[in-house]
């Protein structure tokens, strides 16, 4: 089931919303004081790419660097990527066959608002249970 919405959601909206992470991490990687904010976009735009089955969690040891970070993030391109995962989300939400997939995009959106300090994880991975 899971290839089943991986390749719906790659279909329908996923390739796009990669590939504004790609964008986004291409500007970020000009900068050499947001290369890190650039690879943390690479990440997540391979994950939106395939987001069924994996998961984000916590990373552990990731302290109070991470939050300001993630702060500078937000400025950045997570507000704008939060927004495209919202809008994406209404859309396919409009549709029966599009709600499973509207209802990931909601959880892309959180992601975008705050990825650093975060592991992406297969779900079968014994810390995606214990978020």
């Amino acid at each position: 089931m899971k290839t089943v919405l991986n390749i719906l959601w790659l279909v329908l909206c996923g390739f796009w919303l990669a590939l504004g992470y790609v964008v986004a991490g291409v500007v970020m990687c000009v900068l050499i004081i947001t290369i890190p904010f650039g690879i943390a976009s690479f990440r997540l735009a391979a994950f939106t790419l395939w987001p069924f089955g994996r998961t984000l969690v916590p990373r552990p040891g990731a302290g109070a660097g991470s939050f300001v970070a993630n702060v500078l993030w937000f400025v950045l391109a997570g507000l704008w990527m939060a927004i495209a995962h919202v809008v994406t989300g209404v859309l396919l939400c409009i549709t029966i066959i599009g709600i499973p997939l509207g209802i990931a995009d909601f959880k892309l959106a959180a992601a975008a608002i705050a990825p650093l300090g975060k592991d992406i994880v297969s779900t079968d991975d014994p810390r995606a249970a214990h978020r």
